[in-house]
């Protein structure tokens, strides 16, 4: 949606303040405010359409991780994912932004000919600019919409995100990311009404910032305080299945590595799997029964990227605290990209931000099929102890489950137990959480050799039949 011509530049229509900021019910129900057009640039209203003409600009650095070639080939695909089709990209080589447009003024003037050659109505940076940097890259492109990088991203995740959770944790990530760009919103109010005289300084334009940015921070309050209940609940069910000694496992991993659809390949859960950026942002648990009879549960968490936004891991903490409670972490790689490395090097970051780098782990190289001999044959020296997958054609899905049997095992108890009859309910519990090595019964109850999780092992070792027994 490209913004009026210069004569009309700004438009002042009169703008429901709830529909802004995302937010349900506001305090100061009917408020209203005249702002311009371009006031949250990912928004409802000013969200990617399905047509729009894209131009991206990346920054070439020496010692960057990814070559600008894929860096912006990734970026293509999150255009693509919001629904931007792509009609050019501009690099620069330098090492730092410049500080007032990123990529300098020689090349901001060489992106604003290539908007207008190719019809762009978009210009996507591959990198997040500060607010001084949009504000100056907007003047120069008046009728092309400006996201960053981390605009983007909170585009795509507006879109997908499904539960209440997860637009709750979206729309806080969009006000925390709005807030400190509130001033470009209201630049020509304070310039029209701060050109001199008495009483210049407190302008409308000034006015009406300080009422946005409170109406803001009070949202994000808002969101925070609806998240702290949301975790709460989150937290009560994961601790129910610690009191049920669960052994949990959380699947992590970059983006469209296959996370979802390796959990309908171990569970047959039905979850959405598509090829797509970010098409899971919800996490799902699903139940799996292990060969032995062992009950774990799996959690689908949501994909990270590279220079994924710290306001989105931030965000979504209480999803993440899904992967820190986890007994086992399978780091789902597609085996198949070019980037794997960087990928999984951008993955154990967001890992060592939340605190679960130290996490039990295991590589799950996913994608098998895509990848050919000669590649098979570097990845397995490379990763001896990785897990072989391509989840969706089943290969490699036993070999996994079989693994996971051995992971959980290595964390459990062995202990040798009478249960008095008595304690059906026990006897339950041993059957659901624990693998039963032997089963026997006498005059005094269940005798029972089983190996049961650290959590739930206190029940069973006050019937423990000690070493020194006369049996």
């Amino acid at each position: 949606m490209a913004r009026a011509t210069s004569e009309s530049r700004w438009r002042l229509p009169t703008i429901d303040l709830s529909r802004r900021l995302s937010a349900s019910r506001l305090p100061c129900e009917g408020h209203t405010l005249r702002v311009r057009e371009r006031i949250h640039p990912h928004t409802d209203e000013d969200r990617i359409e399905q047509r729009d003409r894209a131009v991206l600009v990346g920054v070439d650095r020496s010692r960057a991780d990814w070559p600008i070639e894929e860096s912006l080939e990734e970026l293509q695909r999150l255009a693509e994912t919001a629904g931007a089709d792509v009609v050019g990209t501009a690099t620069q080589r330098m090492e730092r932004p410049h500080p007032k447009t990123f990529i300098g003024a020689g090349k901001a003037e060489e992106i604003v000919e290539l908007a207008k050659n190719t019809g762009a109505n978009l210009v996507i940076f591959d990198d997040e600019l500060s607010p001084r940097q949009q504000a100056n890259v907007e003047d120069l492109l008046p009728d092309t919409r400006v996201l960053d990088r981390t605009a983007l991203i909170l585009d795509i995740f507006g879109q997908h995100a499904v539960s209440r959770e997860g637009k709750l944790q979206v729309d806080l990530a969009r006000m925390e990311y709005s807030l400190p760009r509130l001033r470009g919103m209201w630049g020509h109010l304070t310039k029209e009404r701060l050109g001199g005289g008495v009483g210049a300084r407190f302008g409308a334009g000034e006015s009406q910032l300080e009422t946005d940015r409170r109406l803001t921070r009070k949202r994000i309050s808002e969101l925070k305080r609806e998240l702290a209940s949301v975790a709460v609940e989150r937290e009560l069910q994961r601790k129910g299945r610690a009191r049920g000694g669960v052994f949990r496992i959380a699947l992590v991993g970059y983006t469209n590595a296959g996370k979802s659809t390796l959990l309908n390949a171990l569970t047959g859960a039905g979850v959405l799997s598509a090829d797509m950026l970010f098409a899971t942002l919800d996490s799902t648990t699903r139940r799996m029964e292990l060969p032995e009879g062992r009950q774990v549960t799996i959690t689908d968490t949501v994909g990270f990227i590279n220079k994924l936004p710290h306001g989105l891991v931030e965000a979504f903490k209480s999803t993440l605290d899904e992967v820190n409670e986890a007994d086992l972490l399978l780091y789902v790689t597609d085996a198949s990209a070019g980037q794997r490395e960087a990928q999984m090097q951008a993955v154990r970051e967001v890992l060592a931000d939340i605190g679960a780098i130290d996490r039990p782990g295991v590589v799950v190289l996913n994608k098998w099929d895509l990848v050919d001999a000669q590649d098979r044959a570097a990845l397995e020296k490379r990763y001896p102890q990785a897990a072989c997958t391509a989840a969706a054609t089943g290969e490699g899905i036993d070999r996994l489950i079989a693994r996971i049997a051995e992971e959980a095992a290595r964390s459990s108890v062995t202990l040798s137990v009478r249960i008095p009859f008595t304690r059906g309910d026990l006897v339950a519990v041993a059957h659901e959480h624990a693998q039963i090595v032997s089963e026997s019964h006498d005059e005094d109850g269940t005798r029972l050799i089983l190996r049961v999780p650290p959590e739930i092992a206190p029940q069973f070792r006050v019937f423990e039949i000690g070493a020194d027994s006369n049996e």
